[in-house]
């Protein structure tokens, strides 16, 4: 049998913990599987003494992850710290410049520096391998890079952070406004130390940056993914929109055109009945659309402990069966940089307006729309509230600049009660 697979692990947060159990408690089923035993050499974390709920006497300990890193005992550094810079980037260049392969949970590490840590591991003759980044326990990177490597990806979307799906089904459950829906996802422990990781769409738009380096061959581009979190999506978007067939979810894109590359994250209108539609709680969903294998839809868990490290674990398995391919998918030096889309694809628009109660308010609406180029597929008002009439509107197909056009000239009206609200139905 082949020697032991070493792993030094950073990082002992619920991730590193799952990570340490599955290696005790599935010690047979993992060398049957690999043909090698997996063992843990060392880890690291910023308090020794705390209790985790795992004895972890007889691994060795560094304080400092880089040395980890570079042990000679070591041959695949799991980094679980987190963090787009500091130690975290630190050790995982350290691991890579020994000659050490990487598995990490880090999207933000990679969402911001995965073309120069690419580089740096096909330069080193490492891997780094991260399923656990994007989606939990979804093999989302493993469908892109080897069960649909044949196929030209045209579209990949999906629902990446369950903290917002979250609070949207429950606000929809309970009727409960957004505010203290975020205060219950707090409460449970749902929320990053910095919420607006999750709320702002910032999370999910770094799993978004790196699924579109795999689906399209290009350099992961952070910086132009659009963003726009579910702070203002009231109840009343979430009620009225249900009363049209259709749920909120933040949902990100990424698809190719002729006008470049496309990356939104943002909250849209889908379906009712489709599979992101019934999409419920915590639960991610990605779905990856190819030239030939037509559409495809991954449903799973998008946190916690199990299906962290079992993605963790995943890749961990691979390194063992001496699986290697580059980190995005094709060599480093062959990923474009694609130019960015100066606009969306044109889709139709959710609508809410606040209409005063006067003659003629709605036709000054539809007028600054029409000459705007924006078209009315469907209109519904409810009753007044306090001399203003809630109004939602469904347009036909229009470009994003179109419809910016018309909400600006429909403020300029003497006939709106409040900012109006704009939401892209997204078909799926």
């Amino acid at each position: 049998m082949s020697q032991p697979l070493r792993l030094g692990i950073a990082g002992l947060g619920t991730v590193g913990v799952g990570v340490v159990k599955i290696v005790r408690q599935q010690a047979a089923l993992l060398t049957m599987r690999t043909g090698r035993e997996v063992t843990i050499s060392a880890v690291s974390a910023r308090s020794r003494g705390k209790d985790r709920g795992v004895n972890l006497d007889h691994y060795g300990w560094e304080d400092d992850p880089v040395k980890l890193a570079t042990r000679d005992d070591v041959d695949v550094y799991v980094e679980l710290m987190g963090g787009e810079d500091g130690p975290a980037k630190a050790s995982i260049e350290a691991a890579l410049k020994a000659g050490k392969d990487v598995v990490t949970a880090n999207k933000a590490l990679l969402a911001h520096h995965g073309q120069a840590l690419a580089e740096l591991a096909e330069a080193s003759g490492s891997v780094i391998r991260y399923e656990a980044a994007i989606a939990g326990g979804i093999p989302i990177i493993k469908s892109l890079t080897e069960g649909l490597a044949a196929n030209e990806i045209t579209r990949v979307m999906g629902v990446m952070n369950g903290t917002c799906n979250y609070i949207l089904t429950r606000m929809e459950a309970t009727g409960q406004g957004y505010n203290a829906l975020f205060e219950e996802a707090d409460k449970l422990g749902y929320l990053e130390a910095d919420p607006n990781l999750d709320v702002g769409g910032i999370d999910a738009g770094h799993k978004l940056a790196i699924l579109s380096s795999l689906a399209f061959g290009t350099q992961v581009d952070f910086d132009g993914v659009e963003l726009e979190g579910i702070q203002r999506v009231t109840i009343e978007d979430i009620r009225q929109a249900a009363d049209m067939g259709y749920r909120i979810k933040l949902l990100g894109v990424a698809q190719m055109s002729g006008r470049g590359l496309e990356q939104r994250m943002s909250p849209c209108l889908v379906p009712a009945q489709s599979p992101l539609g019934q999409l419920e709680g915590g639960t991610n969903m990605v779905v990856v659309e190819g030239s030939d294998v037509g559409q495809v839809v991954l449903r799973g868990a998008g946190a916690g402990e199990g299906p962290t490290a079992s993605a963790v674990m995943g890749d961990v398995c691979d390194i063992a069966r001496g699986i290697r391919y580059p980190v995005f998918g094709q060599k480093a030096d062959s990923l474009k940089s694609a130019p960015r889309a100066q606009s969306a694809l044109p889709a139709p628009y959710y609508l809410r307006l606040g209409l005063k109660d006067k003659p003629g308010a709605m036709a000054k609406v539809a007028a600054v729309l029409g000459e705007a180029g924006v078209s009315i597929d469907r209109m519904r008002q409810y009753g007044h509230e306090d001399d203003s009439a809630p109004v939602l509107i469904v347009t036909h197909k229009t470009t994003r600049a179109n419809l910016d056009a018309a909400l600006a000239g429909i403020e300029q009206t003497d006939v709106v009660t409040e900012a109006p609200v704009a939401l892209r139905i997204e078909a799926v």
